[in-house]
Protein backbone atom coordinates (compact mmCIF):
# COMPACT_ATOMS: atom_id res chain seq x y z
CA UNK A 1 0.00 0.00 0.00
CA UNK A 2 1.42 3.49 -0.91
CA UNK A 3 1.94 6.03 1.86
CA UNK A 4 -0.25 9.17 1.12
CA UNK A 5 1.78 11.78 -0.14
CA UNK A 6 2.36 14.87 2.52
CA UNK A 7 1.07 18.22 0.75
CA UNK A 8 3.51 19.99 2.43
CA UNK A 9 6.19 17.54 1.40
CA UNK A 10 9.19 18.42 -0.80
CA UNK A 11 7.70 16.05 -3.22
CA UNK A 12 4.23 17.60 -3.20
CA UNK A 13 4.71 21.69 -2.60
CA UNK A 14 0.74 23.16 -1.10
CA UNK A 15 0.30 24.73 -4.28
CA UNK A 16 -0.78 24.09 -7.78
CA UNK A 17 -1.14 25.92 -10.57
CA UNK A 18 -3.83 24.47 -13.10
CA UNK A 19 -4.13 26.65 -16.46
CA UNK A 20 -1.16 28.72 -17.55
CA UNK A 21 -1.61 30.96 -20.30
CA UNK A 22 -1.73 34.59 -19.13
CA UNK A 23 -3.27 34.22 -15.82
CA UNK A 24 -1.20 30.81 -15.22
CA UNK A 25 1.55 32.89 -15.63
CA UNK A 26 0.70 35.31 -13.65
CA UNK A 27 0.55 32.93 -10.60
CA UNK A 28 3.34 31.07 -10.87
CA UNK A 29 5.48 34.64 -11.16
CA UNK A 30 4.21 35.62 -8.00
CA UNK A 31 4.45 32.60 -6.37
CA UNK A 32 7.74 32.22 -7.41
CA UNK A 33 8.83 35.79 -5.97
CA UNK A 34 7.39 34.78 -2.37
CA UNK A 35 9.76 31.76 -2.54
CA UNK A 36 6.59 29.20 -2.84
CA UNK A 37 7.32 25.86 -4.58
CA UNK A 38 4.45 24.95 -6.82
CA UNK A 39 3.69 22.36 -9.58
CA UNK A 40 1.50 22.98 -12.84
CA UNK A 41 -0.81 21.12 -15.25
CA UNK A 42 -2.58 22.40 -18.42
CA UNK A 43 -3.49 20.36 -21.42
CA UNK A 44 -1.82 22.27 -23.70
CA UNK A 45 1.23 24.20 -22.63
CA UNK A 46 2.48 26.82 -24.69
CA UNK A 47 6.44 27.03 -25.22
CA UNK A 48 6.26 30.34 -23.46
CA UNK A 49 4.77 28.71 -20.87
CA UNK A 50 7.34 25.48 -20.80
CA UNK A 51 10.32 28.15 -20.66
CA UNK A 52 8.86 29.94 -17.81
CA UNK A 53 8.32 27.11 -15.48
CA UNK A 54 11.63 25.98 -16.13
CA UNK A 55 12.92 29.28 -14.95
CA UNK A 56 11.00 28.91 -12.31
CA UNK A 57 11.98 25.62 -11.24
CA UNK A 58 8.18 24.57 -11.23
CA UNK A 59 7.68 20.49 -11.97
CA UNK A 60 4.24 19.30 -13.63
CA UNK A 61 2.06 17.79 -11.33
CA UNK A 62 -0.76 14.91 -11.21
CA UNK A 63 -4.65 15.08 -10.42
CA UNK A 64 -4.00 12.29 -7.89
CA UNK A 65 -1.40 14.58 -5.75
CA UNK A 66 -3.27 15.90 -2.58
CA UNK A 67 -2.14 20.02 -3.00
CA UNK A 68 -3.57 22.05 -0.23
CA UNK A 69 -4.50 25.27 -2.52
CA UNK A 70 -5.51 24.93 -6.34
CA UNK A 71 -4.90 28.30 -8.37
CA UNK A 72 -7.41 28.04 -11.47
CA UNK A 73 -7.56 29.61 -14.39
CA UNK A 74 -10.52 31.51 -15.41
CA UNK A 75 -10.95 29.78 -18.85
CA UNK A 76 -11.58 26.18 -16.45
CA UNK A 77 -15.26 25.20 -16.28
CA UNK A 78 -15.87 25.16 -12.16
CA UNK A 79 -16.53 21.21 -12.71
CA UNK A 80 -14.06 20.99 -14.87
CA UNK A 81 -13.14 16.87 -13.24
CA UNK A 82 -10.09 17.28 -12.71
CA UNK A 83 -10.98 20.18 -10.49
CA UNK A 84 -13.74 18.06 -8.99
CA UNK A 85 -10.38 14.91 -8.63
CA UNK A 86 -8.05 17.79 -6.96
CA UNK A 87 -11.00 19.03 -4.58
CA UNK A 88 -12.32 15.32 -3.56
CA UNK A 89 -8.58 14.77 -2.31
CA UNK A 90 -8.70 18.00 -0.03
CA UNK A 91 -7.56 21.07 -2.52
CA UNK A 92 -9.21 24.38 -2.25
CA UNK A 93 -9.96 25.74 -5.74
CA UNK A 94 -9.69 29.41 -5.84
CA UNK A 95 -8.77 32.02 -8.49
CA UNK A 96 -5.75 34.71 -9.29
CA UNK A 97 -7.93 37.22 -7.43
CA UNK A 98 -8.71 35.33 -4.43
CA UNK A 99 -4.98 34.95 -4.08
CA UNK A 100 -4.29 38.67 -4.49
CA UNK A 101 -6.57 39.62 -1.76
CA UNK A 102 -5.01 37.08 0.87
CA UNK A 103 -1.23 37.15 -0.03
CA UNK A 104 -2.15 41.27 -0.13
CA UNK A 105 -4.60 42.17 2.22
CA UNK A 106 -3.34 45.84 2.57
CA UNK A 107 -3.55 46.21 -1.28
CA UNK A 108 -7.60 47.90 -1.59
CA UNK A 109 -9.16 45.95 -4.75
CA UNK A 110 -11.69 47.95 -6.23
CA UNK A 111 -13.98 45.57 -8.72
CA UNK A 112 -15.42 46.25 -12.05
CA UNK A 113 -17.59 43.67 -13.75
CA UNK A 114 -20.48 43.89 -16.01
CA UNK A 115 -21.47 42.22 -19.96
CA UNK A 116 -19.96 45.30 -21.47
CA UNK A 117 -17.87 48.37 -20.57
CA UNK A 118 -16.12 47.07 -18.08
CA UNK A 119 -12.78 47.59 -19.80
CA UNK A 120 -13.36 50.66 -19.87
CA UNK A 121 -14.73 51.97 -16.39
CA UNK A 122 -11.62 49.78 -14.96
CA UNK A 123 -8.90 51.75 -17.07
CA UNK A 124 -10.70 55.21 -16.31
CA UNK A 125 -10.95 54.61 -12.65
CA UNK A 126 -7.13 53.84 -11.84
CA UNK A 127 -6.71 57.28 -13.88
CA UNK A 128 -9.44 59.20 -12.01
CA UNK A 129 -7.84 57.99 -9.43
CA UNK A 130 -3.96 58.37 -10.41
CA UNK A 131 -5.13 62.52 -11.30
CA UNK A 132 -6.47 62.54 -7.31
CA UNK A 133 -2.69 61.53 -6.49
CA UNK A 134 -3.32 57.83 -5.69
CA UNK A 135 -1.05 54.85 -6.53
CA UNK A 136 -3.47 53.33 -8.61
CA UNK A 137 -2.87 50.37 -11.06
CA UNK A 138 -5.41 48.81 -13.51
CA UNK A 139 -5.69 44.79 -14.25
CA UNK A 140 -7.40 41.46 -14.57
CA UNK A 141 -9.37 40.13 -16.99
CA UNK A 142 -7.77 43.25 -19.09
CA UNK A 143 -3.82 43.33 -19.38
CA UNK A 144 -1.54 43.23 -17.42
CA UNK A 145 -2.59 39.89 -14.72
CA UNK A 146 -3.50 41.24 -11.09
CA UNK A 147 -0.61 39.19 -9.80
CA UNK A 148 1.07 41.47 -11.94
CA UNK A 149 0.33 45.02 -10.17
CA UNK A 150 -0.39 43.97 -6.73
CA UNK A 151 3.07 44.71 -5.17
CA UNK A 152 3.31 47.87 -7.40
CA UNK A 153 0.23 49.81 -6.25
CA UNK A 154 -2.09 50.67 -2.93
CA UNK A 155 -5.33 50.54 -4.97
CA UNK A 156 -5.67 47.62 -8.11
CA UNK A 157 -8.80 48.44 -9.84
CA UNK A 158 -9.55 44.89 -11.25
CA UNK A 159 -11.93 44.35 -14.57
CA UNK A 160 -13.37 40.82 -13.58
CA UNK A 161 -15.20 38.11 -15.97
CA UNK A 162 -18.08 36.19 -14.91
CA UNK A 163 -15.41 33.34 -14.95
CA UNK A 164 -13.08 34.92 -12.53
CA UNK A 165 -15.92 35.78 -10.50
CA UNK A 166 -16.54 32.34 -9.78
CA UNK A 167 -13.44 32.03 -7.63
CA UNK A 168 -13.47 35.03 -5.35
CA UNK A 169 -14.43 33.39 -2.46
CA UNK A 170 -15.73 35.85 -0.99
CA UNK A 171 -12.98 38.35 -1.82
CA UNK A 172 -14.21 41.95 -0.06
CA UNK A 173 -13.83 44.55 -2.76
CA UNK A 174 -15.13 48.04 -1.11
CA UNK A 175 -15.85 49.66 -4.03
CA UNK A 176 -17.38 47.64 -6.88
CA UNK A 177 -18.95 48.35 -9.99
CA UNK A 178 -21.33 46.33 -12.03
CA UNK A 179 -21.82 48.37 -15.78
CA UNK A 180 -24.85 46.07 -17.02
CA UNK A 181 -25.97 43.04 -17.53
CA UNK A 182 -26.96 41.31 -20.52
CA UNK A 183 -26.27 38.37 -22.40
CA UNK A 184 -23.16 36.58 -22.74
CA UNK A 185 -21.18 33.33 -22.05
CA UNK A 186 -23.85 30.94 -22.38
CA UNK A 187 -21.92 28.54 -23.70
CA UNK A 188 -19.91 28.35 -20.33
CA UNK A 189 -22.95 29.53 -17.93
CA UNK A 190 -25.74 27.63 -19.94
CA UNK A 191 -28.62 29.90 -18.82
CA UNK A 192 -28.46 33.98 -18.42
CA UNK A 193 -29.84 33.56 -14.16
CA UNK A 194 -26.73 31.87 -14.11
CA UNK A 195 -24.13 34.01 -15.76
CA UNK A 196 -25.88 37.10 -13.98
CA UNK A 197 -25.35 35.22 -10.64
CA UNK A 198 -21.65 35.04 -11.60
CA UNK A 199 -21.30 38.21 -12.15
CA UNK A 200 -23.09 39.31 -8.69
CA UNK A 201 -20.63 37.62 -6.80
CA UNK A 202 -18.98 40.90 -7.09
CA UNK A 203 -21.38 41.80 -4.28
CA UNK A 204 -20.21 38.63 -1.78
CA UNK A 205 -17.41 39.40 0.86
CA UNK A 206 -18.52 43.49 0.54
CA UNK A 207 -19.39 45.04 4.18
CA UNK A 208 -21.58 47.60 5.76
CA UNK A 209 -20.12 51.08 4.49
CA UNK A 210 -19.00 49.69 1.51
CA UNK A 211 -20.41 51.29 -2.00
CA UNK A 212 -21.66 48.82 -5.12
CA UNK A 213 -21.75 51.24 -8.18
CA UNK A 214 -24.92 50.51 -10.18
CA UNK A 215 -26.55 51.44 -13.90
CA UNK A 216 -30.87 52.80 -13.03
CA UNK A 217 -31.94 49.29 -11.83
CA UNK A 218 -34.33 49.85 -15.07
CA UNK A 219 -31.49 48.58 -17.43
CA UNK A 220 -30.65 45.81 -14.84
CA UNK A 221 -32.19 42.51 -16.48
CA UNK A 222 -32.75 39.10 -14.70
CA UNK A 223 -34.06 37.89 -10.97
CA UNK A 224 -31.96 39.13 -9.16
CA UNK A 225 -33.03 43.08 -8.98
CA UNK A 226 -35.23 42.48 -5.64
CA UNK A 227 -31.44 42.34 -4.00
CA UNK A 228 -29.98 45.08 -5.84
CA UNK A 229 -33.04 46.83 -5.53
CA UNK A 230 -32.50 46.54 -1.67
CA UNK A 231 -28.87 46.84 -1.17
CA UNK A 232 -27.94 49.36 0.97
CA UNK A 233 -24.68 50.52 -0.46
CA UNK A 234 -25.90 50.84 -3.74
CA UNK A 235 -25.16 54.24 -5.77
CA UNK A 236 -26.73 54.74 -9.08
CA UNK A 237 -24.95 56.06 -12.39
CA UNK A 238 -27.32 57.42 -14.68
CA UNK A 239 -24.98 57.19 -18.52
CA UNK A 240 -24.60 60.45 -19.67
CA UNK A 241 -24.64 62.36 -16.50
CA UNK A 242 -21.38 62.76 -14.97
CA UNK A 243 -21.42 63.77 -11.04
CA UNK A 244 -20.86 63.06 -7.71
CA UNK A 245 -23.21 60.95 -5.47
CA UNK A 246 -24.94 63.54 -4.53
CA UNK A 247 -25.69 65.09 -7.89
CA UNK A 248 -22.72 67.68 -8.26
CA UNK A 249 -22.28 67.90 -12.11
CA UNK A 250 -17.75 66.95 -13.01
CA UNK A 251 -18.14 67.31 -16.57
CA UNK A 252 -20.85 67.95 -19.34
CA UNK A 253 -20.51 64.41 -21.53
CA UNK A 254 -19.41 66.58 -24.66
CA UNK A 255 -16.13 67.42 -23.50
CA UNK A 256 -14.85 63.63 -22.76
CA UNK A 257 -12.16 62.87 -25.09
CA UNK A 258 -12.73 60.21 -28.22
CA UNK A 259 -13.23 57.20 -27.22
CA UNK A 260 -14.19 57.67 -23.70
CA UNK A 261 -17.85 56.42 -23.51
CA UNK A 262 -20.28 58.52 -21.33
CA UNK A 263 -21.83 55.96 -19.24
CA UNK A 264 -18.02 54.39 -18.40
CA UNK A 265 -17.70 57.97 -17.05
CA UNK A 266 -20.29 58.18 -15.33
CA UNK A 267 -19.69 54.93 -13.62
CA UNK A 268 -16.02 55.61 -13.20
CA UNK A 269 -16.36 58.99 -11.79
CA UNK A 270 -18.47 57.24 -8.74
CA UNK A 271 -16.22 54.48 -8.15
CA UNK A 272 -13.15 56.99 -7.57
CA UNK A 273 -15.49 59.30 -5.64
CA UNK A 274 -16.24 56.28 -3.43
CA UNK A 275 -12.71 54.92 -3.24
CA UNK A 276 -11.03 58.56 -2.28
CA UNK A 277 -13.71 57.99 0.64
CA UNK A 278 -12.92 54.87 1.79
CA UNK A 279 -9.03 55.79 1.90
CA UNK A 280 -9.64 58.56 3.68
CA UNK A 281 -8.12 60.71 0.94
CA UNK A 282 -10.03 64.21 1.02
CA UNK A 283 -9.52 66.29 -2.01
CA UNK A 284 -10.31 70.24 -1.43
CA UNK A 285 -11.62 70.29 -4.87
CA UNK A 286 -12.70 66.76 -6.04
CA UNK A 287 -14.74 68.14 -8.60
CA UNK A 288 -11.95 69.69 -10.66
CA UNK A 289 -9.81 67.02 -9.96
CA UNK A 290 -12.12 64.57 -11.46
CA UNK A 291 -12.92 67.23 -14.59
CA UNK A 292 -9.32 67.07 -15.32
CA UNK A 293 -8.85 63.76 -15.33
CA UNK A 294 -11.54 62.99 -17.54
CA UNK A 295 -10.42 65.42 -20.22
CA UNK A 296 -7.06 63.95 -19.96
CA UNK A 297 -8.23 60.49 -20.04
CA UNK A 298 -7.02 57.93 -22.51
CA UNK A 299 -9.29 55.14 -23.89
CA UNK A 300 -7.96 51.94 -24.29
CA UNK A 301 -6.44 50.44 -27.40
CA UNK A 302 -9.05 47.95 -29.73
CA UNK A 303 -12.03 49.18 -27.90
CA UNK A 304 -13.95 50.73 -30.54
CA UNK A 305 -10.92 52.55 -32.03
CA UNK A 306 -10.29 54.35 -35.64
CA UNK A 307 -7.07 52.88 -36.83
CA UNK A 308 -7.38 54.65 -40.21
CA UNK A 309 -8.91 56.40 -43.06
CA UNK A 310 -9.31 56.17 -46.38
CA UNK A 311 -10.67 59.20 -47.63
CA UNK A 312 -13.65 59.73 -45.94
CA UNK A 313 -13.95 55.94 -45.04
CA UNK A 314 -13.07 55.29 -40.86
CA UNK A 315 -11.41 51.72 -40.00
CA UNK A 316 -12.84 50.94 -36.78
CA UNK A 317 -11.60 48.09 -35.19
CA UNK A 318 -14.14 46.80 -32.14
CA UNK A 319 -12.40 43.04 -31.80
CA UNK A 320 -13.15 42.63 -28.13
CA UNK A 321 -17.08 43.34 -29.52
CA UNK A 322 -18.30 39.90 -28.95
CA UNK A 323 -20.86 40.88 -26.67
CA UNK A 324 -24.72 41.73 -28.08
CA UNK A 325 -24.40 44.91 -25.73
CA UNK A 326 -21.20 46.11 -27.12
CA UNK A 327 -21.67 45.39 -30.67
CA UNK A 328 -24.84 47.02 -30.94
CA UNK A 329 -23.23 50.13 -29.07
CA UNK A 330 -20.35 49.75 -31.78
CA UNK A 331 -23.07 49.71 -34.66
CA UNK A 332 -24.62 52.93 -33.54
CA UNK A 333 -21.66 54.65 -33.46
CA UNK A 334 -20.01 53.82 -36.51
CA UNK A 335 -20.38 56.23 -39.62
CA UNK A 336 -23.23 55.17 -42.12
CA UNK A 337 -23.03 53.37 -44.32
CA UNK A 338 -21.50 50.84 -42.34
CA UNK A 339 -19.82 47.50 -43.78
CA UNK A 340 -19.69 45.28 -41.00
CA UNK A 341 -17.10 42.69 -40.33
CA UNK A 342 -18.67 39.07 -38.34
CA UNK A 343 -17.34 36.41 -37.38
CA UNK A 344 -15.06 34.18 -35.14
CA UNK A 345 -16.57 31.56 -32.44
CA UNK A 346 -20.33 31.90 -31.28
CA UNK A 347 -21.00 31.87 -27.70
CA UNK A 348 -24.36 32.45 -27.24
CA UNK A 349 -24.90 35.58 -29.03
CA UNK A 350 -28.51 37.09 -29.32
CA UNK A 351 -28.63 38.70 -32.58
CA UNK A 352 -32.44 39.84 -32.37
CA UNK A 353 -31.48 43.10 -31.18
CA UNK A 354 -28.46 43.78 -33.49
CA UNK A 355 -31.38 43.30 -36.40
CA UNK A 356 -32.73 46.86 -35.15
CA UNK A 357 -29.43 48.73 -34.69
CA UNK A 358 -28.45 47.83 -38.07
CA UNK A 359 -31.43 48.64 -39.75
CA UNK A 360 -31.09 51.56 -42.20
CA UNK A 361 -27.05 51.54 -41.25
CA UNK A 362 -25.50 48.47 -42.83
CA UNK A 363 -25.04 48.21 -46.41
CA UNK A 364 -22.91 44.90 -45.81
CA UNK A 365 -21.61 42.08 -43.67
CA UNK A 366 -18.42 40.86 -44.62
CA UNK A 367 -18.70 36.97 -42.59
CA UNK A 368 -15.52 35.08 -41.68
CA UNK A 369 -14.27 32.80 -39.45
CA UNK A 370 -16.21 29.84 -37.73
CA UNK A 371 -19.57 30.94 -37.59
CA UNK A 372 -19.54 34.36 -39.14
CA UNK A 373 -21.47 32.88 -42.39
CA UNK A 374 -24.53 31.64 -39.72
CA UNK A 375 -24.16 35.10 -37.72
CA UNK A 376 -24.67 36.71 -41.39
CA UNK A 377 -27.35 34.75 -42.67
CA UNK A 378 -29.53 35.09 -39.55
CA UNK A 379 -29.00 38.63 -38.99
CA UNK A 380 -30.94 38.95 -42.71
CA UNK A 381 -28.71 41.25 -44.40
CA UNK A 382 -26.97 41.02 -47.80
CA UNK A 383 -23.26 39.41 -47.07
CA UNK A 384 -20.47 38.10 -48.70
CA UNK A 385 -18.18 35.27 -46.95
CA UNK A 386 -14.46 34.91 -47.00
CA UNK A 387 -13.18 31.46 -47.18
CA UNK A 388 -11.47 29.81 -43.93
CA UNK A 389 -8.83 28.16 -43.72
CA UNK A 390 -7.11 26.86 -40.76
CA UNK A 391 -4.14 29.13 -39.45
CA UNK A 392 -4.67 31.48 -41.77
CA UNK A 393 -6.18 34.25 -39.70
CA UNK A 394 -4.05 36.96 -40.76
CA UNK A 395 -4.97 36.26 -44.12
CA UNK A 396 -8.91 35.97 -43.47
CA UNK A 397 -8.84 39.41 -42.33
CA UNK A 398 -6.70 40.84 -45.31
CA UNK A 399 -9.49 39.37 -47.49
CA UNK A 400 -12.43 40.41 -45.50
CA UNK A 401 -10.92 44.17 -45.20
CA UNK A 402 -10.32 44.32 -48.80
CA UNK A 403 -13.90 43.14 -49.36
CA UNK A 404 -15.27 45.38 -47.33
CA UNK A 405 -13.99 48.36 -49.24
CA UNK A 406 -15.58 47.29 -52.60
CA UNK A 407 -19.21 48.07 -50.52
CA UNK A 408 -18.42 51.47 -50.23
CA UNK A 409 -17.44 53.37 -53.87
CA UNK A 410 -18.16 56.61 -52.96
CA UNK A 411 -15.46 56.68 -50.31
CA UNK A 412 -17.44 57.86 -47.51
CA UNK A 413 -18.87 55.74 -44.17
CA UNK A 414 -17.00 52.81 -41.99
CA UNK A 415 -15.58 49.41 -42.31
CA UNK A 416 -16.37 47.93 -38.70
CA UNK A 417 -14.92 45.20 -36.94
CA UNK A 418 -17.50 43.95 -34.46
CA UNK A 419 -17.45 40.46 -35.08
CA UNK A 420 -19.99 39.00 -32.36
CA UNK A 421 -17.70 35.94 -31.70
CA UNK A 422 -14.95 35.15 -29.79
CA UNK A 423 -11.36 34.85 -31.68
CA UNK A 424 -10.51 31.41 -30.62
CA UNK A 425 -11.51 29.75 -34.16
CA UNK A 426 -8.38 31.69 -36.47
CA UNK A 427 -6.85 33.96 -33.38
CA UNK A 428 -5.06 33.13 -30.23
CA UNK A 429 -7.01 36.07 -28.34
CA UNK A 430 -8.76 39.30 -29.45
CA UNK A 431 -5.72 41.18 -28.76
CA UNK A 432 -4.30 39.10 -32.50
CA UNK A 433 -7.67 39.69 -34.16
CA UNK A 434 -7.45 43.26 -33.40
CA UNK A 435 -3.68 43.12 -34.62
CA UNK A 436 -4.71 41.21 -37.93
CA UNK A 437 -7.36 43.89 -38.77
CA UNK A 438 -5.12 46.73 -38.17
CA UNK A 439 -2.37 45.60 -40.30
CA UNK A 440 -4.92 44.78 -43.11
CA UNK A 441 -6.04 48.49 -42.48
CA UNK A 442 -2.18 49.53 -42.33
CA UNK A 443 -1.55 47.27 -45.66
CA UNK A 444 -4.70 49.16 -47.43
CA UNK A 445 -3.01 52.51 -46.71
CA UNK A 446 -0.19 52.31 -48.86
CA UNK A 447 -0.53 55.00 -51.54
CA UNK A 448 -0.59 51.88 -53.92
CA UNK A 449 -3.41 50.22 -52.38
CA UNK A 450 -5.18 53.39 -51.94
CA UNK A 451 -4.99 54.27 -55.08
CA UNK A 452 -6.35 50.88 -56.15
CA UNK A 453 -9.74 52.04 -54.34
CA UNK A 454 -10.20 54.96 -55.88
CA UNK A 455 -10.15 53.19 -58.81
CA UNK A 456 -12.78 50.17 -57.55
CA UNK A 457 -15.91 49.92 -59.90
CA UNK A 458 -19.10 50.49 -58.17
Amino acid sequence: MTDRINPHSPSCPPWLVYGLGRSGRGAARFLAAQGEQAHWLDARPQPEDLTLMEQLGFQRGGVARPYRTVIAAPGVPIDHPDLLALQANGAEIIGEVALAARMRPEVTLVGVTGTAGKGGTTTLTAQLLRAAGVDALEGGNIDPPLLDIVDRCEVAVVELSSFQLERTAGTRFPVAVITNLGVDHLDRHLTVPEYHAAKLHIMDGQQPGDVLVLPPLEALAGGHLAALRKYAGARHFVPGQITLAGGTPVLDASELPTGIHPANAAAAVLAAEATLHHLGRTQPDLVGTLAQGLRQAQPIRGRFEEVGRLGGIRLIEDSIATRTIAVRSALEQAPAPVVWLVGGRDKGAELAPLRGAAQGRVRHVVAFGEDGPRFAAELGLPYTVIPMQAGQGAQAMQDAVTEALRYLPEGQGSVLLAPIGTSFDLFANYQERGAAFRQAVEERLAPSSAADLQETPA
